[in-house]
């Protein structure tokens, strides 16, 4: 059976918000726990400059005021990371302090006794944070992870490009969204990249067209029931068929990765070879780890919502998100949550905003927001009716996986929509 309370972890509404995926870089070494009290090993995907170093930093800053405390800090990959850490769960051997992404699949980690409740050690931080941010890390009231970057999906795009292509306005339904291709197209311009080599930037497109398609109360009702039987998932994959048959994305985008290299989904928009890129809040750190100067895109970095759907139920202001937080292995030293409580506090969020890793979730830090695009994004985040935490985490690993890899299948021409829902259904029930 299925943990009860799941849409509680999952669904979060008005400026209860959640996020995905974030920043990477390349591979380092990867042994989890440090095996003694007064060593943390500590995993985490700002493998790109300035993030790497920032961590690096905060890590010594807490080796001063912890004396005998030695922090093992591992910086890696976000694909990497995701496998490692998939690995870790199954062998039992979690790292000390690692990114927590929430919804089922922490539930499946509180259930295997594998994650630290941290309720009354970091009541202080828990507290001020926006309780329906934290509540997607929560598990029958109990605090598990300690979000620090949480944020919501949308289309980064280059503004020279746009304008290039006599674009004066973001568009704002699929069918605007088309005609922005064709124009792209026109101009000599390829419109969009997609990493869906890694399966799930090509999923967000199905998550999205999801939300437009059906109301919140069907999304809801999902994720507790694990039913999807509602034809607006059906219609969700019938519009983005249509769009697909556009051929709007890179040569090879089959076989792209999400954000490893000049030639990866964000590496292709950082560099200027394609228009617009859907991504999450992590999109200008990863970018500006892929060019030459460091600088990504700069000041032509432009961003819009997923577009609305014609006759969908779904809010056209809902949005995509989630987050990442910081959790602690149930055989962690205990100085483990104190290094957790410190990456919480208004000078590590405060830097974390400055150097534009993510959005931060302590309030202290909204100042420090100096990117405008990301400054954009943190205004959409709090204003936002209803928020829909990333289906692949909402649902659990299993039927998540099942689920992205049936989207994978219709990018490449291999499925229908009706056997997106066939495969994801298939794998929910034998999770009941």
């Amino acid at each position: 059976m299925r943990r009860s309370g799941r849409a509680a972890l999952s669904v979060l509404c008005s400026s209860a918000v959640l996020l995905t995926a974030s920043a990477c870089g390349s591979g380092d070494d990867s042994s989890a726990s440090g095996g003694d009290e007064n060593t943390i090993t500590w995993w985490h995907n700002s493998n790109n400059e300035p993030g790497k170093g920032y961590y690096e930093q905060v890590a010594a800053d807490f080796e001063d005021a912890n004396p005998g405390v030695e922090v093992e800090v591992v910086a890696m990959a976000h694909e990497d990371m995701v496998d490692k850490l998939a690995a870790a769960f199954q062998s039992g051997d979690v790292p000390d302090v690692y990114m927590e992404r929430g919804g089922g699949e922490l539930g499946d980690h509180v259930e295997a006794g594998l994650v630290r409740d941290i309720s009354e050690a970091a009541s202080e931080e828990i507290d001020k944070l926006n309780p329906g941010t934290l509540a997607g890390w929560q598990v029958d009231d109990k605090t598990y992870a300690l979000p620090f970057s949480v944020g919501v999906v949308g289309f980064w795009y280059n503004t020279e490009l746009f304008e290039q292509a006599g674009i004066t306005e973001p568009p704002a339904t699929m069918e605007e969204l088309a005609t922005t291709v064709e124009q792209l197209k026109a101009a000599g311009i390829t419109p969009l990249s997609v990493g869906a080599g890694d399966k799930w930037p090509a999923a967000h497109y199905w998550y999205y067209t999801a939300l437009r398609a059906c109301s919140e109360d069907v999304l809801t009702d999902a994720v507790s029931s694990l039913d999807f039987s509602d034809p607006c998932f059906v219609e969700a994959g019938e519009a983005l068929a249509t769009f697909i048959e556009t051929e709007p994305f890179n040569p090879g985008f089959l076989t792209t990765p999400a954000q490893e290299g000049a030639t990866s989904a964000s590496g292709l928009l950082a560099t200027g070879q394609v228009a617009m890129e859907l991504a999450g809040h992590w999109e200008p750190g990863v970018m500006q780890g892929l060019t030459d100067n460091g600088e990504g895109l700069g000041d032509k970095t432009g961003w819009f919502p997923f577009p609305a759907i014609e006759g969908g139920e779904g809010d056209p202001e809902a949005a995509l998100g989630g987050g990442d937080a910081w959790a602690v292995a149930q055989e962690a030293p205990d100085a483990s949550v104190d290094l957790v409580k410190y990456l919480l506090s208004d000078e590590v969020q405060q830097g974390f905003a400055e150097n534009d890793m993510g959005l931060p979730t302590n309030p202290a830090a909204a100042d420090s927001v100096t990117d405008p695009a990301l400054a954009e994004l943190l205004e959409v985040r709090d204003t936002a009716p209803f928020v829909q935490l990333y289906f692949d985490t909402a649902f659990g690993t299993s039927v998540g996986n099942a689920m992205n890899d049936a989207v994978a299948l219709l990018f490449a021409g291999q499925a229908t929509p009706e056997e997106i829902v066939e495969q994801t259904q298939e794998a929910a029930d034998r999770e009941k």
